[in-house]
This record gives C-alpha cells, structure tokens and sequence, in this order.
C-alpha cells in the first residue's frame, strides 16, 4: 500500500466521522482578494465539519489565546485557504493539510481589509508623503482572521506618565488569492474599525503569520 492510498482512507475516514459528529459547514473558496471571502459566489458545498483542540479523543476544550484546531471533514473535498463557516455564523480557514497528518484550521474573530500605503515615486518638491486613509491601496477585502494579543507592547512616541502602551497583536490570515504579498508598514483593518500596522509578516506553508501594533490615531 503507497502514501496516497494511505492519505485516501485517511480523509475518507474522517469523511464518515464528520457526517457522524461534525455539524454543517458552509465552504467558501476565495478566488479574488478583492472580493469578500464569506460571498455567495464564492459557495462550493455545505459539508460536515467537526473540530477539536488538537486532540482527537475530544476531551479538551480550547484555551486563551489558542488559535488552532484539528479539522474533522472530508479532505478530498477540501483545500488548503478554503474557510468553513459553522452554523453559528463563526468561520475558520484551513491552514494545512500535509501528508497523513491531521487537517489544521485556525479559528477566525475578526474580518479584515488590508491596505497599503501611498508610495511616492517621484523626486524634488511632491504634495504630503505619509499615510491617508485616502490614499491607501485596497489589497485584501473582508477576509476573516484571527486577531489574537500579542506578547508585547510598545511605548508611544511621547511617553507621558498617563500614556498607556501600543498594543501589539498576532495576526493570522490564509495564503491570499492572486499571489498578493504583505510586508511591514501595510495596515490592516477589521470591522470594529480598529487599525493595525504591519511590523512583521511572515509568509509560511500555514499562511500569513503577522505581528502588528495598533494604532490609536
């Protein structure tokens, strides 16, 4: 018996454990970056779906902080960016699906836009060169993420005694369709209209593994 014989029975055992215990889940198949992800076009099936606490026997529940969880669906049916949508309207991504090992989904509570700033390519005397919200390019539109704190604070350019620090946050986003790249200094938005800039960005067979500091202003 090969590999892929082995990965076939995998994913069809987990196909008749999901249809056992999962619950139906809406499965979306991004194609644009610039089209929200959660859109009917973007509808391949409801499949079931169970998921757990990287922990097959069931008997943990997830924790603080703690993004990941085992995927219990039929693999054959899915890809790695693909976003199950639960009945109670909460999405998460599929992460990874490698080789005879469990299908790893992130948990998603946020949904975000991804911008980036106005560059300016010309030389001599030019018009205002920092950020506007106006002059931002649209990169990624309302594509749902996990935004979880992140392990460090920054202290705000002044530093007065009743300044509070700039929080900083993990941020964790599937492949984006079209090959589209973040780097640092790109702003994330999210729908409580909170911003966040880029710090670092880390482009993995996972996804996109981010650090950004909030910005207040």
């Amino acid at each position: 018996m090969d590999g892929a014989t082995i990965q076939n029975r995998i994913y069809n055992g987990y196909a008749k454990a999901a249809a056992r215990v999962g619950l139906p889940c809406g499965q979306y198949r991004p194609t644009s970056a610039l089209t929200p992800a959660i859109a009917g076009g973007n509808l391949l099936r409801t499949l079931p779906a169970s998921f757990n606490a990287l922990d097959f026997t069931y008997m943990k529940a997830n924790l603080y902080g703690k993004a990941l969880w085992y995927c219990l669906a039929d693999g054959a049916q899915l890809a790695v960016g693909d976003y199950l949508v639960r009945p109670d309207g909460s999405a998460l991504f599929i992460a990874a699906m490698q080789a005879l090992l469990p299908i790893l989904a992130v948990e998603c509570n946020r949904t975000v836009k991804v911008f980036r700033p106005q560059q300016l390519s010309g030389v001599g005397a030019q018009g205002y060169g920092g950020d506007t919200v106006a002059a931002e390019t649209l990169l990624a539109n309302q594509f749902p993420a996990s935004i979880l704190v992140g392990a460090k604070s920054d202290k705000g350019p002044v530093d007065l005694p009743g300044d509070v620090r700039n929080p900083s946050w993990a941020i964790l986003l599937p492949l984006l369709p079209g090959g589209v790249y973040l780097r640092n200094a790109d702003v994330i938005t999210d729908e409580q209209s909170r911003r966040y800039v880029i710090s670092s960005a880390e482009f993995t067979d996972l996804g996109w593994r981010i650090n950004a500091t909030q910005v207040l202003t």
